[in-house]
């Protein structure tokens, strides 16, 4: 079953993943600070800089950012307008984000038991794409995949807003041998939206041993006798 480009997400979705960000601009070359790191969901054209944003006023204007070198955008912002269940999210500087395009992995790590679909990057169960590419690339074949939001669930359910099916959230981030996170730095989310510092883990400062060690004494020397 084909799918038309109706059923594949909003117009703007394609544009925003197809889009070079962190660029200088071509509309303010002169000027500095004016790295292209925004996009209007109305226009869908180039990358904006902060000095595009006036003839944007009244535009849907959103942010991308970086993470290792990948696209990303938060989820407050992407999740209000489309579904992003099934997506692998991440907690990145206390905010949850998602990356917008695949992040091939040529070898899986051992112990790996789920990976993406698309690219193939390694994922806990709960999700089946890595970014929102990813899942544009698995609607192509399964019509149940939708970027449509989804009616909102009433009160006390536990629905963050975001767009997501909490069925395909993971619980509990996920841990690695020793208890140790992700080695890229960034932890899994949870559905409760905890916030997490990005950073590896690193070892606790061992305690400070305050005790002097004692001095060893000295061999007694008996008092010489006199006659």
């Amino acid at each position: 079953m084909v799918r038309s480009e109706e059923d594949l997400g909003p117009p703007w979705l394609r544009p925003l993943l197809g889009t070079s960000f962190f660029v200088a601009c071509r509309q303010h070359p002169e000027l500095s600070k004016n790295e292209c790191n925004l996009f209007c969901l109305s226009c869908t054209g180039d990358a904006l800089c902060a000095y595009c944003v006036p003839d944007h006023r009244d535009h849907h204007v959103v942010q991308i950012r970086r993470s290792s070198y990948h696209n990303v955008i938060r989820v407050s912002e992407v999740g209000k307008l489309i579904d992003i269940s099934h997506v692998q999210t991440y907690v990145i500087n206390s905010a949850k984000i998602v990356f917008l395009n695949g992040r091939p992995q040529a070898r899986p790590g051992k112990g790996v038991t789920n990976t993406c679909e698309i690219c193939c990057r390694s994922l806990p169960d709960s999700f089946r794409f890595c970014s929102l590419g990813c899942k544009l690339g698995g609607m192509q074949w399964d019509p149940s995949l939708t970027f449509a939001i989804r009616p909102k669930r009433g009160p006390g359910s536990g629905d963050d807003g975001s767009g997501s099916d909490d069925s395909f959230s993971p619980k509990k981030p996920r841990r690695l041998e020793h208890g140790r996170f992700d080695r890229s730095g960034i932890r899994w989310s949870d559905d409760e939206g905890s916030k997490y510092h990005n950073g590896p883990m690193t070892p606790g400062t061992p305690p400070i041993n305050r005790c002097r060690p004692s001095r060893r004494k000295g061999i007694p020397h008996r008092a010489p006798f006199y006659g």
